[in-house]
């Protein structure tokens, strides 16, 4: 059990910070990544994927330019600050440059290319903004003036919604397939532009107005095509991790 800083005297641990870091709910995602991470190394080895030291080399520069670490004095001084060897950094950079290699490795244009056409519809996109209230009868009412007069929908959701988004006057934002609850996003994506939906009970005492704004159908832009990778790469982990004995001490 190492120390991580001193408060007053008090010596605050890396197993405090794993505590904390678990009852905020923080633990498991840092670790799922790390898991990934460490998952892509173990593969990238055990496919033979080599890396020379010109990579090595450039990698180190890059850090060094993005740090501002222009000599090797800084450099070691940076290090020595954060208490991390020469070595551990080489470690770093190494594992670094697996992972790009395996991703390059396992994702190729035409893979892409055959997942985004056989899901073209889940990268769909559509401009959504709410309003959300916690009152059925108020959502009604809003409902009701809507109804006659939908270009009060900004003005109505700045004034009566309980949402953060009110400071933008319910507008939420692009929202593909999947991130809404589902008998709403099959409605919502059935609308055409500028129409009103609601109100939905969307959990509790909660009630929602929806407004639909531009459609986007899907594309194979730079956007979607790095989700795909990460979709590929995730999938591609995820077997892997079925070859592998993994315990959380």
């Amino acid at each position: 059990m190492s120390g991580i800083v001193k408060i007053d005297g008090d010596t605050f641990t890396t197993d405090d910070f794993i505590r904390i870091l678990k009852l905020n709910g923080r633990f498991e995602t840092l670790m799922d990544e790390i898991l990934k991470d460490q998952l892509t190394v173990r593969a990238a080895k055990k496919l033979g994927i080599k890396i020379t030291d010109e990579e090595l080399q450039e990698k180190a520069d890059q850090f060094r330019r993005a740090h501002d670490l222009h000599r090797a004095k800084e450099t070691n001084e940076y290090f020595d600050a954060l208490g991390v060897s020469l070595d551990d950094f080489e470690v770093f950079l190494t594992d670094s440059i697996y992972q790009e290699k395996l991703q390059s490795h396992i994702v190729n244009d035409n893979a892409v290319e055959e997942v985004f056409n056989l899901n073209r519809p889940s990268f769909d996109k559509i401009e959504v903004s709410h309003i959300l209230v916690d009152d059925e009868g108020a959502a009604r009412e809003i409902m009701s003036i809507l109804e006659d007069a939908p270009e009060m929908f900004e003005e109505l959701a700045t004034e009566h919604s309980l949402a953060d988004t009110r400071e933008q006057a319910g507008y939420i934002g692009s929202l593909k397939r999947g991130m809404m609850q589902a008998d709403i996003e099959a409605k919502l994506f059935s609308a055409s532009e500028g129409q009103v939906l609601g109100p939905f009970a969307t959990g509790g005492d909660y009630m929602e107005i929806f407004r639909v704004g531009l459609s986007n159908p899907a594309s194979l832009d730079d956007d979607t095509r790095s989700e795909i990778k990460r979709l590929i790469q995730d999938q591609w982990l995820a077997a892997q991790a079925r070859e592998h004995t993994i315990e959380i001490l």
